[in-house]
């Protein structure tokens, strides 16, 4: 693929709101899971909240999209200067010319729950001011970014469990490629909901502490939500100091509906064509943030399919025992954080772990580190073998 630049980009999580925020906590080993006390819910697990979602107040015009998954997503859109760099995109290309292509699993299913509890006793029906079609719908993620920034060109929102928000880098990367657009506003979002911590722990695959992935006695993982976005732009080799997004590599093994293949074949495959894509080589690489989730399953696959791709000896981590597991926000949260790798010569660590598997036979970078970072890879893997690797470098190679 041609690489494209990330003019500009942000995250939000538990660490926090904005690229600071991340580095602060990076830097420092820090976690921001916490007991979970969302809502109603009753599951002994920690949780990845973002504090102060419910304080946030959309634009009237924007009132049929009110839900917590909007709420983030909006509260995301302010920091660094991010929807300020949006617009100016959409006045540099024209609105025609710039796309939306968002990830998330729950959308605004926390609405609809709201709403179910309070249905007609007699008829079952839901009450007359829920919107589905701007809340829970997963479309209505892209259209309420697409409206609140006047943006009219190509928008869709990919909904792939926990690979949506890396795939949509790749989906963007083809239309700019194709000409249909010349900037893309990529990103996923992703907030806290009942089905999916009791879903989950129904699975059996939350754990009881901080997620602890990697590691020998690792038992689950910790939910966590988040929002972050980048703006994709064509643009002439810029400083050193530019992320360039370089290449793209998606699979679908469908070796099961909720657990990896054994092998990792389908995280193998991601990643080979991802190097192709960039027209690297496994030793470019110095940097991989691993998918990470903490369940003994996904750990050991993914190890052994990194060990295959690239040995022993590129530096490795998982921050989802920072972050908690964002699933559809994690593709486009860890490429974030990925691009803060890369700009500030730093591989962060992976809070939480404490002895490693000596069955992953991988650098696992247990605190983070000052370390040279040119190229690095992302990778993210959702349910039913729906796998995608993104290769992120400081320069673009031509």
């Amino acid at each position: 693929m041609k690489p494209l630049l990330l003019s500009a980009y942000t995250a939000t999580t538990c660490l926090g709101v904005g690229l600071d925020a991340h580095r602060t906590a990076l830097r420092e080993d820090r976690s921001g899971l916490a007991p979970c006390s969302f809502e109603t819910v009753d599951v002994p697990t920690w949780v990845g909240e973002v504090d102060g979602v419910d304080e946030v107040v959309l634009p009237d015009a924007l009132a049929d999209y009110d839900c917590r998954n909007h709420r983030l997503a909006f509260l995301a859109l302010q920091a660094d200067g991010f929807e300020d760099r949006v617009r100016a995109a959409v006045a540099r290309h024209g609105a025609s010319r710039v796309g939306v292509f968002m990830g998330t699993s729950t959308s605004g299913i926390l609405q609809t729950e709201l709403a179910y509890r309070r249905r007609d006793p007699v008829t079952g029906a839901l009450p007359p001011d829920f919107s589905y079609a701007g809340t829970h719908n997963p479309y209505a993620l892209a259209e309420f970014l697409r409206q609140h920034l006047g943006i009219t060109g190509q928008s869709t929102t990919i909904s792939t469990a926990c690979s949506s928000s890396a795939k949509v880098f790749a989906a963007a990367a083809r239309q700019i490629e194709l000409g249909t657009i010349d900037a893309a506003l990529v990103g996923g979002v992703d907030s806290l909901c009942l089905t999916t911590l009791y879903g989950f722990a129904s699975l059996e695959l939350t754990s009881r502490e901080p997620c602890r992935p990697g590691d020998v006695a690792r038992d689950g993982i910790s939910v966590g939500e988040g929002a972050a976005y980048a703006l994709l732009e064509r643009a002439a080799p810029a400083s050193d100091a530019a992320v360039w997004l370089l290449g793209a590599g998606e699979s679908s093994d469908a070796h099961h509906m909720s657990a990896p293949h054994p092998e990792g074949l389908g995280a193998r495959m991601a990643m080979e064509a991802a190097l192709r894509s960039a027209g690297l080589s496994a030793s470019d690489i110095q940097y991989i943030n691993l998918h990470g989730t903490a369940t003994p399953a996904n750990d050991l696959a993914e190890g052994k399919a990194v060990a295959a791709v690239f040995g022993e000896d590129v530096l490795c981590s998982s921050t989802k025992g920072a972050t908690g597991h964002t699933l559809g926000a994690a593709g486009a949260v860890e490429s974030v954080l990925c691009a803060l790798a890369l700009t500030d010569q730093f591989v962060p660590g992976s809070p939480g772990t404490r002895t490693l598997d000596p069955a992953i036979p991988l650098h696992y970078q247990l605190r983070g580190a000052a370390a040279p970072v040119h190229h690095a890879l992302s990778n993210s893997f959702g349910f039913g073998g729906s796998n995608c690797s993104l290769v992120f470098g400081l320069r673009s190679s031509g």
